[in-house]
């Protein structure tokens, strides 16, 4: 049983892992997080977020909209990316996922699928007896 202590000490290492990970951003994430930050697609995204015990890349919590850039190194962690996305789909959130290069190569492909899903209403979120039980 994970104990309000235990959650805590969860949260405070994903935290210090994220802001690590904002200042090791990979060209992929600076591209798109330039055409993500302030707003400039009607709603405000966060990067490298914290959700159920995840980091996630980008996430805009008010339309529980996750974004996932993905490396090479992926290809093999295909299972464990269902996996995270699936937990991730169960709190409400819509998970989408590009490759780095589709970031780098095609960033106007990548704007318009995230302006599509942006116009997609939001997923519900869990009620917090859900949340309590899934804990």
């Amino acid at each position: 049983m994970q104990t309000r202590f235990n959650k805590a000490l969860l949260n405070g290492t994903l935290l210090a892992r994220s802001r690590q990970m904002r200042s090791e951003a990979t060209d992929a994430e600076r591209k798109l997080w330039q055409n993500l930050r302030r707003g400039n697609l009607g709603v405000k995204f966060k990067r490298q977020y914290t959700a159920r015990g995840y980091i996630v890349d980008f996430c805009c919590p008010q339309r529980r909209l996750v974004i996932e850039l993905d490396g090479g190194q992926h290809a093999e962690n295909v299972e464990y990316d269902q996996r995270r996305s699936s937990i991730l789909g169960k709190d409400g959130f819509t998970v989408l996922r590009f490759w780095n290069t589709d970031v780098l190569e095609n960033i106007d492909g990548v704007l318009e699928s995230i302006i599509q899903a942006l116009q997609q209403p939001p997923s519900p979120q869990p009620s917090p007896m859900e949340e309590w039980e899934r804990g």
